[in-house]
């Protein structure tokens, strides 16, 4: 693939792409993702959006009652624009870092860098001071914009030569105050649709974090495949949800998909599960982004009321099990759209909508993109079988100078590192992360069937099953289960938590094949997750 001439000064990205033998396959077999040699994805998110929808459209809202139009987000994104170029000298191609919660003046900076034709970095506003430094060992950060609140630990990483501008807060340093005298036009970079515009790391669970090289036509991309296909939002929409700006499944759900068609954003800094639905009740939120544990904590909540305004929500990070689905949809009406999406190919690349949707089922490939099940060498696995899921699209994987980038791209696919099946309909089901499958006694087990039949008994709020050592079976099913509060109370009598755990035991032989059941069980108060919400299985299996 022969790219467009770069309108990057400063050239690191470029420099640091991996070569082009070791990339992916890109497919743009759908007119809506062959896009223009030239392209700023802010402009045609912002810019274009105003041009279709004019300027006092709502855009963005916060619970504490503020509200942003599309004309209030370009000005101060333009000012803040022309400050990045005149006051702190960034050009084309030096790398942004931001850092903060969800909030208006959070996106302003996110358009005002893509915009100059520089390269964002989104950071999850709770990363500490050793994880801030090995990013910007991988990344050279030229100059960060940091929420006020979140400054300390970033001054502590003792990033050399980084500058700190903040914002959202008050005074004459901060950032406000800063552009005040700014004009509120600015003429956008003319950057090529091939110019990297944001390295998004990976929240892996373990090692060191991977920082995926995203250009300007595949932040729109996503929201021309799964937003356009299967979301299907509106004009008149309010989008809301609890995932980072930094994580991209909150970058797509909660700034992408709403302003690529015109709607609006609830953007919400932290919320509890409860505190979510009552936003969601109060604000009238028509689309929800979340977990699948927010929306089964929702339910538990009995929030069946505050939920009345939703027509969509959307799951994904982990696997959403058909008992939370079920129940949902039960106590709403609302089918919960499921999906799979990574950060090395920024979001939903397999999901279903509507009634295509199979509870239990992931999806099948969005529109745009090709997903197959391969085994260990690269071939091709019969439906029904299980093996690695495979993606191929207009978006995909390149990792900033890393040699990981073999593991992920093999013969021209994404390998996500789940296992799936695909049945005969082209569905495909999820059954683990591929570290995840459990060999015992010679039969394979897949963790998460095992924590959703876990999840169908009454008293079981949340369960996660992992691998652990056995010197007659090779390894034993092991299960950490969170309680609801009145059977977390019971069990702490040593006589009564046995019986528990004989009963739960008992209740997933009856739910699925009996070889399948946790042979080992823990009750634990919470489950460790990471900054993005997903599982820590990993720390499981240590303390197991």
């Amino acid at each position: 693939m022969e790219l467009a001439p770069s309108a990057h000064v400063d050239t690191f990205c470029r420099d640091n792409l991996p070569p082009q033998d070791l990339w992916p396959e890109f497919l743009f077999t759908i007119p809506d993702v062959q896009y223009p040699e030239r392209l700023n994805a802010g402009v045609e998110l912002l810019d274009a959006t105003i041009e279709r929808f004019g300027p006092d459209r709502r855009c963005l809202l916060t619970p504490d009652g503020q509200t942003w139009t599309y004309g209030d987000l370009l000005r101060r994104a333009n000012q803040v624009a022309g400050y990045l170029v005149d006051e702190c000298g960034i050009v084309p191609g030096n790398r942004i870092m931001l850092r903060g919660p969800n909030n208006p003046w959070l996106v302003a900076c996110w358009f005002a860098v893509l915009k100059v034709g520089a390269v964002v970095i989104p950071t999850m506003p709770l990363l500490r001071p050793r994880e801030l430094l090995t990013m910007a060992e991988i990344a050279t950060f030229d100059l960060a914009l940091c929420d006020h609140r979140f400054t300390a630990d970033l001054e502590a990483a003792g990033i050399p030569g980084l500058r700190i501008v903040e914002y959202s807060g008050s005074g004459q340093s901060d950032l406000a105050a800063r552009i005040a005298d700014q004009p509120t036009e600015f003429d956008a970079v003319d950057t090529a649709a091939d110019d990297v515009c944001t390295l998004a790391f990976t929240s892996g669970t373990t090692g060191r974090p991977k920082a995926t090289m995203h250009f300007h036509r595949d932040v729109l991309a996503n929201a021309d495949t799964f937003s356009k296909h299967l979301l299907r939002p509106e004009p008149d929409d309010l989008f809301t949800g609890t995932p980072p700006l930094a994580f991209t499944f909150g970058l797509g759900g909660l700034v992408v998909f709403p302003m690529r068609a015109g709607a609006a954003t609830l953007l919400v800094e932290k919320a509890t599960p409860d505190e979510l639905a009552g936003l969601i009740g109060e604000h009238h939120a028509t689309i929800c982004f979340t977990a699948p544990t927010g929306y089964r904590a929702m339910i538990a909540g009995h929030h069946h009321q505050e939920l009345r305004s939703l027509r969509r929500g959307v799951s994904a990070g982990e696997h959403l099990p058909e008992a939370t689905w079920r129940a949902f949809y039960e106590a709403t009406g609302v089918k919960l759209i499921d999906g799979i999406g990574s950060t090395e190919m920024l979001h939903i690349f397999v999901s279903a909508a509507d009634d295509d949707i199979r509870p239990g089922a992931t999806g099948r490939a969005v529109p745009g993109y090709e997903a197959a099940i391969v085994d260990a060498q690269g071939q091709p696995i019969p439906d029904g079988e299980p093996g690695r899921l495979a993606i191929k699209g207009p978006t995909g994987c390149r990792y900033l100078a890393d040699p990981r980038q073999t593991a992920y791209v093999q013969n021209g696919w994404n390998l996500t590192g789940d296992t799936f099946i695909r049945d005969e309909d082209g569905y495909f089901w999820y059954q683990a992360r591929s570290d995840d499958m459990i060999v015992s006694s010679g039969y394979n087990i897949a963790a998460p069937e095992v924590e959703e039949a876990l999840m169908r008994h009454d008293d079981v709020v949340e369960a996660a099953v992992v691998s652990v050592p056995d010197e007659a079976r090779g390894a034993l099913v092991k299960a950490f289960v969170v309680l609801h509060d009145d059977a977390k109370k019971a069990v702490r009598d040593p006589a009564a938590g046995a019986a528990k755990i004989k009963e739960l035991q008992d209740f997933v032989k009856a739910e699925i094949a009996p070889y399948k059941y946790p042979r080992a069980m823990e009750f634990i108060d919470d489950l460790p997750r990471t900054s993005t919400g997903k599982l820590q299985r990993f720390r499981l299996r240590q303390d197991g």
